[in-house]
């Protein structure tokens, strides 16, 4: 379909097939403008909606549901192509590919959106910059959210919860720059945020819970502000694989922080190194996380606290909080 100044309201889509040729959908736009998708329902659709080259299109209140198929011969929830101010607003996406999948968009919001048991990703965005993802909801996929190759991102108050698997994250960042993630919470993935090539970029007054890792920032990654996040009950709460770190902590409380406050200011006398000998081990070699809550693993971390020496000294939370941060 093309065209402009068009709604579609009301209709079951059904049954779209699959091609490795073609991308079926059970809706597909293109070259439109503002354009109302609202309150439809798509079910057993390879790609539901996909919409290519059009501006200023709405998508909100439609269940999308899909076959949940291996990822190659499944489509993709929601799939935009070189489009520009859309809005994608409080849909409930199942079984795709990627929930929502974006690609040369820009000037965009997705907001209030449920995305959960998704092959892939939740949300999945490439060269997209200049967009908004806010409230959402990223539960149970092969992986949260994936921002790659873009710039001048916000993601605010987003839940990312039970992303579990050998490959899952709440969000992974590549080659991201200049962006924001404020007000989220991370609950139960396997790593919440993992960061590669990536610069410039606000992680502020976040929740970090029950993780396997809160934060993964590799060595590439430069100039990045972690601030008044919350750590609680991580297996680890922040990893690297480096010895030279360029970003900055500061104000983050850590439930494993065991210093003290003599002149009673809220923040910690002495600085707090979250990175643990044990985890730059496990870094260089997996299988070493079999020996997690072991005897040997206690030993090797309060020897690395009296004498450091292994995990990057330049790591440092220096004024770190003694009660969770008010978010």
């Amino acid at each position: 379909m093309t065209g402009k100044n068009i709604f579609i309201r009301g209709i079951h889509f059904a049954n779209a097939g699959y091609s490795s040729m073609h991308d079926f959908a059970g809706l597909k736009i293109i070259d439109a403008t503002n354009i109302l998708i609202e309150k439809n329902i798509f079910s057993n659709t390879s790609f539901a909606i996909h919409i290519a080259n059009s501006t200023r299109c709405t998508i909100r209140n439609n269940s999308i549901t899909g076959t949940n198929k291996s990822e190659h011969s499944s489509g993709n929830g929601i799939h935009l192509w070189k489009c520009s101010q859309m809005l994608i607003e409080n849909n409930t996406l199942k079984g795709h590919r990627d929930g929502i999948y974006l690609e040369f968009v820009s000037h965009s919001t997705i907001r209030k959106n449920w995305s959960e048991k998704n092959i892939r990703y939740g949300l999945h965005f490439m060269f997209s910059s200049d967009n908004s993802y806010l409230n959402n909801t990223f539960r149970n996929n092969g992986a949260g959210v994936a921002v790659m190759y873009s710039k001048k991102v916000i993601m605010l108050n987003n839940h990312f919860e039970q992303n579990w698997g050998s490959s899952a994250y709440g969000i992974l960042l590549k080659d991201i720059t200049d962006s924001r993630i404020q007000h989220n919470t991370f609950f139960k993935n396997t790593i919440a945020i993992h960061m590669e090539g990536s610069s410039r970029i606000a992680i502020e007054k976040n929740i970090f819970k029950e993780n396997g890792w809160g934060i993964k920032v590799q060595s590439s990654c430069d100039d990045n502000n972690f601030r008044f996040n919350n750590f609680y009950g991580n297996s680890f709460d922040l990893a690297t694989n480096g010895s030279m770190m360029l970003n900055y902590f500061s104000n983050n409380y850590w439930d494993k922080y065991e210093g003290y406050d003599i002149n009673k200011d809220g923040t910690g006398d002495i600085p707090y190194h979250p990175v643990s000998m044990y985890s730059m081990i496990v870094e260089q070699n997996p299988h070493s996380l079999l020996l997690m809550r072991s005897f040997t693993i206690s030993l090797l971390d309060k020897a690395e606290k009296a004498i450091p020496g292994l995990t990057p000294t330049n790591l440092v939370d220096n004024q770190p909080m003694m009660k969770p941060n008010k978010l």
